[in-house]
């Protein structure tokens, strides 16, 4: 991120809920509070994405995860 003459780096860390041909979207609980970001995949600004767990999902593109709350909000292991 730029912010004046200055660049620092953030980390978002989240769930994946939709992976498009040139974008993913992530999503994260901050306070109470779901928050969504989407990211370009070539996007110049982005040094590396890592992947911490993988799970399993009844769908591809898990829109149904934004209702689920406390423990049904995660995702099983494979």
């Amino acid at each position: 991120m730029i912010e004046g003459e200055k660049k620092r780096i953030q980390s978002f860390k989240g769930v994946i809920i939709k992976i498009k041909s040139q974008t993913f979207t992530v999503r994260k609980i901050s306070g109470e509070i779901g928050v969504e970001r989407i990211f370009n995949i070539n996007q110049t600004s982005i040094k590396k994405v890592i992947l911490n767990k993988k799970g399993q999902v009844r769908k591809s593109k898990i829109y149904y995860f934004r209702k689920l709350r406390g423990k049904k909000a995660k995702i099983k292991e494979k």
